[in-house]
């Protein structure tokens, strides 16, 4: 059985303003996500499923229905706010997500495989797609998971400081930790985590996370009945969010399931800010010269 790609791109793009998923990067029109599925699609992924939201649905699927069909087989799921278990009700007020672990729910009754998750504005490269398939083939156990671990300093921007979650391993490789570091940057060709009035000094090989996973399909079930504590403890909040890796965190301590983390030395690259478009689209041109895609994907 082959694998399946969940993609999350419900969300609008506030600071970057606009649907930044569709925004055309590559030579001839191609977005984040035109490559990341023609990564999936030969590293042997059978499905892509997005999570959407209906109000753009029909651009959406205008984009992308006629580029994959008959290449793979896709499928689309819808994020609303309202879709929340019927002894709940959204706060009076509430415009926020309800976050990434919510997201990735509303595929529960589309997916019944082992499955990736990527973020759709992210670009991942093709070793890390490859990876996945590798991992999903030699570890069938339903309680095994695995993420990609990026090196911190492929994971960095030019334009200031980011926010990455580092990663801590044991001797095996497996995930112990993750420690969310709020400000990372370049100084003097070096790389430093900046707290409040000290900095630390960082080698830049830590493997960091971008929200590439790989799950089974029992990990929706995890996810049902964590929602609902989350509803019952911060459910009034009017910005509190449910995330699907803090959720797979407590999984791994209470060691119901293990998290192999797979480094790869590809380098990530996203768009948050419009400044950060013209460094995609060079990054993306020197992967063609590369060969390591077609200059027209589809």
């Amino acid at each position: 059985m082959k694998p399946t790609l969940l993609i999350l791109a419900a969300g609008m793009g506030s600071r970057y303003g606009g649907l930044k998923q569709m925004d055309e990067l590559g030579p001839n029109g191609e977005s984040i996500i035109d490559y990341s599925v023609f990564d999936a699609i030969r590293a042997g992924f059978g499905k892509v499923v997005f999570v959407i939201r209906p109000s753009f649905a029909d651009a959406f699927k205008e984009r992308f229905e006629s580029r994959l069909k008959g290449k793979i087989e896709t499928e689309y799921v819808f994020q609303e706010l309202e879709n929340i278990p019927e002894e709940f009700s959204v706060p009076e007020g509430r415009e926020k997500p309800w976050g990434t672990g919510h997201a990735m729910l509303m595929a529960k009754d589309a997916i019944n495989e082992p499955f990736a998750i990527i973020n759709a504005d992210d670009f991942y490269g093709k070793e890390a797609f490859q990876s996945a398939v590798d991992f999903i083939q030699n570890h069938p156990a339903e309680n095994e998971y695995a993420m990609i671990g990026y090196a911190l300093k492929n994971t960095l921007s030019e334009h200031g400081t980011v926010s990455r979650g580092v990663c801590e391993t044991d001797e095996n490789g497996y995930l112990r930790e993750i420690t969310e570091r709020t400000k990372i940057g370049w100084e003097n060709g070096k790389v430093f985590y900046y707290e409040e009035d000290k900095k630390t000094e960082l080698t830049g090989k830590e493997p960091v996370s971008m929200n590439f996973w790989i799950f089974k399909p029992s990990f929706f079930n995890e996810l049902e009945k964590g929602f609902i504590r989350f509803l019952k403890e911060k459910g009034s909040e009017m910005k509190s969010e449910y995330y699907f890796n803090a959720l797979a965190d407590e999984l791994i301590k209470s060691g119901e399931a293990t998290t192999k983390v797979i480094d790869t030395d590809s380098k990530w690259f996203g768009v948050t800010y419009q400044e950060d478009k013209p460094v995609v689209q060079e990054s993306l041109n020197q992967l063609i010269n590369k060969g390591d895609y077609p200059e027209k994907l589809w």
